[in-house]
């Protein structure tokens, strides 16, 4: 019920995503009614879908700690639910961030070895695709939380992006080793030194992020949600300004019409519903957040990332290097970095 075309962008989401993965199975929670209405022009999606009736909806303005107390029979809670219980592989909203993170962690805890799930994306670059991690979940992070992040960061690449050795950056204000706060330093100290095949390129820069400098972007969730939204600022100023161009000439629109082509290729590329869909990683199941404002070819793809990351064992892959990185973590305690 969350987002705001919903539930018939859910419903509409659910039928793209049910012609690219055909196993699909649904439980979907909300208004009965409402629910029942939409899925009859759908009859395929039907056949794979439980509803689950419920009145209560968890509202985007709603604090997170309200939610987790008050919405315990929402839509949102019931779904999430659902992944507790073990009756869904994974769940998907496009309702409230913060609720949905709080209510995620309350009922699923985090994984081994894991203090704080993070949000993560993965997002087009110059060299193909790259994840950033945290999004805002953690406004400030200790160099352990930045660690734990470039771990399920570097999993996420290699068993979603399909990345064989993946590089990780921690961003920063300069490339160079002495550059940065306590956090930073240390959390780099301890990546070059762990045993994990773990690729650790050093510290990147903001302009790094676009060229795709590594497959990982490891940041605290203050800077990475400001990185996030300036990124995404910028790619709306530039397809406005490119739009009012081509169409303020007559020699524009001639040129734009000759260019079709490859103006049609860039938007494809760089459409933001194909990346629809923010990861809850470190979770004890899988939570992906759709932005609230996106149409069902976004929802689709943000179910379509629960299905991949459920499919190919995400969770198995971060449990198992956690394991491997506390029984060398003891090694880390004493690391000095330089002032």
């Amino acid at each position: 019920m969350g987002g705001d075309n919903a539930p018939s962008m859910v419903i509409d989401g659910m039928a793209i995503a049910l012609e690219s993965v055909s196993n699909l199975n649904f439980h979907i929670y909300g208004d009965g009614h409402k629910l029942s209405t939409l899925l009859a022009s759908y009859p395929k999606v039907m056949e794979v879908t439980e509803i689950h009736h419920t009145e209560d909806v968890v509202s985007n303005d709603e604090k997170p700690g309200i939610a987790l107390r008050s919405g315990r029979q929402s839509s949102m809670r019931l779904a999430i639910n659902a992944v507790g219980d073990g009756i869904a592989g994974g769940v998907v909203s496009a309702g409230n961030t913060g609720a949905l993170m709080a209510m995620a962690k309350f009922v699923m805890k985090t994984l081994p070895g894991i203090d704080r799930p993070a949000i993560a994306s993965y997002y087009p670059t110059m060299t193909g695709e790259s994840v950033m991690l945290d999004l805002g979940a953690n406004i400030q992070c200790d160099a352990e939380n930045l660690v734990q992040f470039a771990v399920m960061g570097e999993v996420f690449a290699r068993y979603v992006l399909h990345i064989e050795q993946p590089s990780i950056g921690i961003l920063n204000v300069g490339t160079e080793v002495l550059k940065g706060n306590d956090s930073v330093k240390q959390a780099a100290a301890i990546l070059r030194e762990t045993h994990l095949p773990i690729k650790f390129h050093g510290f990147v820069e903001g302009d790094d992020i676009g060229k795709g400098t590594v497959d990982v972007v490891v940041t605290d969730g203050f800077t990475g949600n400001v990185a996030l939204k300036t990124i995404e600022g910028t790619a709306k100023l530039f397809a406005g300004a490119l739009k009012e161009e081509l169409k303020g000439s007559m020699l524009g629109k001639i040129g734009a019409l000759i260019a079709k082509p490859a103006i049609d290729a860039f938007r494809n590329r760089f459409d933001p519903r194909r990346y629809n869909g923010a990861m809850f990683l470190g979770l004890n199941g899988i939570c992906v957040k759709s932005h609230g404002g996106t149409d069902s070819f976004g929802f689709a793809n943000a179910i379509l990332a629960a299905h991949e990351m459920v499919s190919d064992g995400l969770n198995d892959g971060i449990k198992e290097d956690f394991a491997r990185f506390n029984d060398e973590h003891h090694n880390f305690s004493n690391i000095q970095v330089d002032d």
